[in-house]
């Protein structure tokens, strides 16, 4: 079977743009080897507020409660902690695509004073309700 070249430039752009989504995939979801560097991945979050208080919900799948902490440092609010690789140590992996290791996700709040007042972990996701102060 002859291979034809695609009818339009469109189509030539979105396989550029998948194979371009394919490498920063690679590049921000591989697995650490040092305990002691950084984050290797960042959770999504989605963030919304009301005139007392910022709601954030992070997507945390796999990811047991004891395994995350939540701290207000100065101006942002940081959900840290790791989510275990499942597989066996000495395991051949065919396809990775779920991000495991170290995660930190830092939300830049606004000016003012905040207490965190309610956190919960359900359903694969983690519900903050933080109160303003001031």
């Amino acid at each position: 079977m002859a291979h034809r070249k695609p009818p339009s430039s469109m189509w030539a752009e979105a396989v550029n743009m998948l194979e371009q989504a394919d490498r920063l995939h690679r590049q921000f979801f591989t697995l650490s080897q040092a305990r002691n560097r950084g984050p290797t991945w960042e959770p999504p979050a989605d963030v919304f507020e009301t005139e007392t208080h910022i709601v954030v919900l992070v997507a945390l799948p796999g990811v047991a409660a004891d395994r995350v902490k939540v701290i207000i440092d100065g101006t942002f609010l940081a959900i840290v902690g790791e989510r275990p690789m499942p597989a066996p140590a000495r395991v051949r992996i065919r396809r990775m695509e779920i991000p495991y290791g170290r995660f930190e996700r830092r939300i830049e709040l606004p000016p003012g004073q905040f207490e965190i007042q309610e956190s919960v972990l359900a359903d694969g996701c983690l519900r903050l309700s933080v109160r303003k102060l001031s």
